[in-house]
């Protein structure tokens, strides 16, 4: 007989969205709390948006453009323009074909330092910021 654990984590990491992933499943979910605390976290505010649906929001907006602009600018450059990593500008992404650029961020290139970012956004946000590229990505705060 299994026995749900006596104590429960008051917070999750800040890395860790409720909603999203390619799995599905939510993260509390992954990370193993009871599952009679799954169906009180979906009642959250915007935890049972659907990926695409977070996308859209405002605020999701401002922290996608903000982790472009700061996480992807660690290697390709705080302008975008290139650093270790090539350049993700207009016109450098100009030829690149949508789906090869939305998988390259979420799943990342195997054998190179771009890594996947399933954990952190779901694939239609990697489809919005790939569309952002393509069309010359945002300042912080310009949205």
């Amino acid at each position: 007989m299994s026995r749900l654990p006596t104590s429960v984590p008051t917070a999750m990491p800040a890395c860790a969205p409720l909603v999203g992933r390619a799995s599905g499943l939510p993260a509390a979910r992954r990370a193993g709390l009871p599952a009679v605390l799954l169906p009180l976290l979906l009642l959250l505010p915007g935890a049972a948006l659907p990926p695409a649906a977070q996308a859209s929001e405002p605020a999701r907006r401002d922290t996608l453009v903000r982790m472009v602009r700061q996480d992807c600018g660690s290697c390709h450059g705080m302008r975008l323009t290139g650093g270790l990593g090539p350049a993700i500008t207009r016109e450098a992404l100009a030829d690149w074909p949508l789906d090869s650029l939305v998988a390259t961020i979420y799943q990342g290139r195997p054998g190179t330092p771009m890594p996947g970012w399933r954990s952190m956004i779901s694939e239609a946000e990697a489809r919005w910021i790939a569309e952002q590229l393509r069309r010359g990505f945002p300042e912080e705060g310009s949205q």
